[in-house]
């Protein structure tokens, strides 16, 4: 091997080692953004409350159990209701109760619905889903 041969043959193994820790520095933070996007509570990265403020529509359907579901209220539950636990924590939450809703009611709007896949028995704090 002559020195050419040596040169080229270590100027390569430089920038694949920088290569390879720029790939490790790169997986490090996807792995580091992951963990904390994914810690975002019941409802991913939303809060419960801002969540809640989606179901306006729902108002008068979650204060009185014979009041019509409207389908803009249907359509909003069935969001969030893929994660029945972000619904749970909606239902509960500060802004749900300072608008009135009776979470016992308001956990009803599922079945009012008529939602074929609803989480029916999961239990809600002291609730249990009809």
């Amino acid at each position: 091997m002559n020195s050419t041969q040596i040169h080229s043959k270590t100027t390569t193994m430089k920038a694949s080692m920088k290569m390879n820790c720029v790939l490790c520095l790169v997986a490090i933070i996807g792995v580091a953004f992951i963990t904390v996007e994914g810690t975002g509570g019941p409802c991913w990265k939303s809060t419960p409350d801002n969540e809640a403020m989606k179901l306006a529509p729902c108002a008068s359907a979650a204060k009185d159990e014979n009041a019509a579901v409207p389908e803009s209220c249907c359509y909003q539950v069935k969001v969030i209701g893929h994660n029945p636990s972000c619904l749970c924590a909606v239902f509960l939450s500060d802004t749900a109760k300072n608008s009135g809703y009776d979470p016992k009611i308001a956990l009803t709007i599922p079945k009012r619905c008529n939602f074929a896949h609803r989480p029916i028995g999961y239990k809600c704090g002291p609730y249990t889903l009809p």
